[in-house]
């Protein structure tokens, strides 16, 4: 698994790198000190997984994030900062986030948080989630015939996992389907929502109460 560290401090990259380094599975490919070098960086490397910082100087983490969403979707990126701030935690989830993390988190939950994003989980820091989850509560939710009207009874099925952080694996063996009939499900998913990834859809969901 192939991970590029974005932080401006040296000292927290190079911590997180011989973090990471202790895990066999893991290989940390680069180290960026800005947006902009991460995007470089992702560019030339490829990586599976960005953690990443948010306030930088040059190129922020969430402009950072916004782009390399864009242009490497298949790129996962998780957030790992101090700011548990409303607006931060907000734009980087719109931004493309698959997870957000706070850096005084344990080591064994920054890895636990890496291997769920890069299985395809959602993954938000307990100390920000309850504000993440008031702020889909406060929106007026939408009837689940707005969804009906859209996705067949079986893609349905798969948004309901989908918002419950089930990697694709997972809701296979909860729906007895192969792994590659809940990939196609997942691809029309996010099409006939115009969405891009998976969090965006688990958010649909929960607006209309999946």
């Amino acid at each position: 698994m192939k991970i590029l560290l974005c932080d401006d401090q040296a000292v927290i990259r190079d911590g997180l790198e011989m973090l990471l380094t202790l895990e066999k599975d893991f290989q940390v490919v680069g180290l960026a000190q800005d947006g902009a070098e991460a995007l470089e960086l992702a560019a030339q490397k490829q990586p599976d997984l960005i953690l990443m910082d948010l306030k930088m100087p040059v190129m922020n983490g969430i402009e950072a994030t916004r782009e390399i969403h864009a242009k490497f979707p298949a790129i996962k990126i998780l957030v790992l900062t101090t700011y548990d701030d409303d607006e931060w935690l907000f734009d980087a989830i719109r931004a493309g986030a698959c997870g957000y993390l706070l850096k005084d988190a344990s080591r064994q939950k920054i890895i636990e948080a890496i291997r769920g994003t890069l299985a395809g989980k959602a993954f938000v820091d307990p100390a920000v989630a309850g504000k993440l989850l008031n702020q889909i509560a406060s929106k007026q939710t939408q009837p689940v015939s707005v969804l009906t009207g859209k996705l067949t009874g079986r893609e349905l099925d798969v948004l309901r996992l989908i918002a419950k952080g089930f990697n694709n694996g997972e809701i296979a063996g909860q729906l007895h389907l192969s792994e590659g009939t809940v990939r196609n499900h997942v691809s029309a998913i996010l099409e006939k929502l115009g969405v891009s990834d998976r969090t965006q859809a688990a958010v649909i969901a929960i607006q209309h109460g999946l």
